[in-house]
C-alpha cells in the first residue's frame, strides 16, 4: 500500500525547469509590459486594460482554488491512514505545532526590532487622508469564533470555501477513522490515492498557463500603481524587504541547524513554487507545487500531507512580519510612539489573532486594521499601503512558502532522526 501512496505522489505537476524559467521570464515581461501601457494606454482604456489583465489572473487563481480543496483532502487522508500509529500522529501534531508557535515569536519579534530600527515611517510628510467609508476596516476573529470556526458545520461547505483548516480537520477524523478500520476501508484509501493522484494531473495542466497569469497579474499591479509609487514609499517597502531577508536567513539557518547541508537542495526544490507565490502575490497558488517539490525531495507524503495543510492556517511567517511592520510604521507616520509594554502586547495580539487569517479575505489587512483600532491608532493610515500592498503580498507569499517547507522538513527530520544527515529525509 506504501507504494500506491508514493506512486500518487510521484506526479509530477510541470518540467520542474520550465515553470520557474517561465514564471522569471513572464515577471520581467510583466513589469516592462505594465510601465509602457501605463504610459502609452490613454486615460479612458485604462479601466478595460486593468480589468482585461485582472481576468487572466482572477482565471488561473479560480484554477488553483479548484485543486486545492480536493488535493489536502485527499492527501491527508491517505497521509493519516498510511500513518496507522495515532501515538505517531500525536507526536508529529506535537511537533508541528511547536515549531509553528516558535516561527511565529520569531516572525513577529524581527518585524519589530527592525521596524523600530529602520524607522521607516518617521518624519513621513505623506498626507494622510481623513477616513471614510471606503477605508478598510474590520474585526480580527474573537477567540470564541475562531475555536469554533474551527470545527466544519459541512465538510461540503469547507470544501466549497476552500476553508483548508476545516479540511484538515475533517479529514483528520476520515484519516484516523480509516487507520482503524483495517481491511474494510482499504477501497476507500484507494479511492482518496485515486483522487490524490488525479488532483495531481490536473494540476500539470493547470501550471502549463501559469505563466500567462504571473504576466497578468504583475502587468496589471505596475499598469494601475505605476513603479513611481515604490518610490513613494521606498522606506517602508525596502525596510519590509529587508526585514524579510533575516527572516529568510533565520529560516535558513534552522534549516541547515536540522538538516544540515541539504537545506540548499530544498531550497533548490523551491524555486518554482516561491517564484510562483512572489509573482502571483499568492501562496494557495503554489501550494499543489510545494507539496510536490517536498516528495521530491524525500519527505514521507504522510508527514507532508499533514503539517503543509496546517502550515497554510498556522504559520504564515511572511504574513505575521508583516502585520508588526506595517502597525509600526502607521504607528511612526502618525508620530504616536508605542512604549516597550504596548509593543509586547502588539506582539502577543498578533500571535492569536493571526492564527485566523487564513478564513478572512485580504486577512493581513484585516488583523492590521483590527491592531490599529486596539492600539488607538487612525485606520486611515491603512490607505497608506494599499498602494504597495500588491507589491509587499508578493514578498510575504514566497516567504510562507519557504516557511512551511522548512517545517515539513523539520519535522520529518525529527521523525527520521535514525538517519544520518547527509541522508534523504524519507521514511525509514
Amino acid at each position: 500500500m506504501s507504494s500506491e501512496i508514493n506512486a500518487a505522489h510521484s506526479v509530477e505537476p510541470i518540467p520542474r525547469n520550465g515553470l520557474w524559467k517561465g514564471v522569471i521570464a513572464a515577471l520581467l515581461l510583466g513589469i516592462l509590459f505594465g510601465a509602457v501601457a501605463r504610459h502609452w494606454v490613454a486615460s479612458g482604456y485604462h479601466e478595460t486594460v486593468s480589468e482585461g489583465l485582472q481576468t487572466g489572473t482572477d482565471l488561473f487563481l479560480r484554477l488553483i482554488k479548484m485543486i486545492v480543496a480536493p488535493l489536502v483532502f485527499a492527501s491527508l487522508v491517505t497521509g493519516i491512514a498510511h500513518m496507522g500509529d495515532t501515538k505517531a500522529l500525536g507526536r508529529i501534531a506535537a511537533r508541528t505545532l511547536g515549531w509553528f508557535l516558535g516561527a511565529s515569536i520569531v516572525s513577529l519579534g524581527i518585524g519589530a526590532i527592525l521596524v523600530n530600527l529602520l524607522q521607516p515611517g518617521a518624519g513621513l510628510n505623506i498626507a494622510l487622508p481623513a477616513a471614510s467609508g471606503e477605508t478598510v476596516r474590520a474585526d480580527a476573529p474573537s477567540a470564541r469564533e475562531f475555536v469554533t470556526h474551527l470545527v466544519p458545520r459541512s465538510i461540503f461547505e469547507a470544501l466549497a470555501t476552500n476553508d483548508i483548516i476545516q479540511i484538515v480537520i475533517f479529514s483528520a477524523f476520515v484519516g484516523l477513522a480509516l487507520a482503524t478500520c483495517g481491511e474494510i476501508g482499504r477501497p476507500l484509501v484507494r479511492a482518496a490515492e485515486g483522487l490524490m493522484a488525479i488532483m495531481l494531473r490536473i494540476t500539470s495542466y493547470v501550471m502549463r498557463i501559469a505563466p500567462i497569469a504571473v504576466f497578468a497579474a504583475v502587468a496589471n499591479a505596475i499598469f494601475v500603481n505605476g513603479i513611481g509609487v515604490m518610490a513613494t514609499l521606498g522606506a517602508f517597502v525596502g525596510g519590509f524587504y529587508l526585514s524579510l531577508a533575516v527572516l529568510w536567513g533565520i529560516l535558513l539557518f534552522a534549516g541547515f541547524l536540522i538538516l544540515r547541508s541539504r537545506v540548499f537542495q530544498l531550497i533548490k526544490e523551491l524555486r518554482s513554487p516561491v517564484l510562483l507565490a512572489f509573482s502571483a502575490a499568492s501562496s494557495e497558488a503554489a501550494f499543489p507545487q510545494t507539496l510536490a517539490s517536498l516528495t521530491r525531495f524525500g519527505i514521507p507524503p504522510r508527514i507532508t500531507s499533514f503539517v503543509l495543510p496546517l502550515g497554510y492556517s498556522f504559520n504564515l511567517d511572511g504574513s505575521m512580519m508583516y502585520c508588526t511592520f506595517a502597525v509600526m510604521f502607521i504607528a511612526q507616520a502618525y508620530g504616536i510612539e508605542l512604549s516597550v509594554a504596548e509593543q509586547i502586547t502588539m506582539l502577543l495580539l498578533l500571535l492569536v489573532t493571526s492564527k485566523g487569517m487564513a478564513a478572512v479575505p485580504r486577512a493581513s489587512l484585516v488583523v492590521i486594521s483590527a491592531t490599529l483600532s486596539h492600539f488607538n491608532i487612525p485606520e486611515a493610515g491603512l490607505l497608506l499601503i494599499l498602494a504597495v500592498d500588491h507589491f509587499l503580498d508578493m514578498g510575504r507569499s514566497g516567504t510562507n512558502v519557504i516557511g512551511n517547507a522548512i517545517a515539513t522538513a523539520a519535522v520529518a527530520r525529527w521523525e527520521t532522526a535514525g538517519d544520518t544527515p547527509s541522508a534523504p529525509v524519507s521514511a525509514p
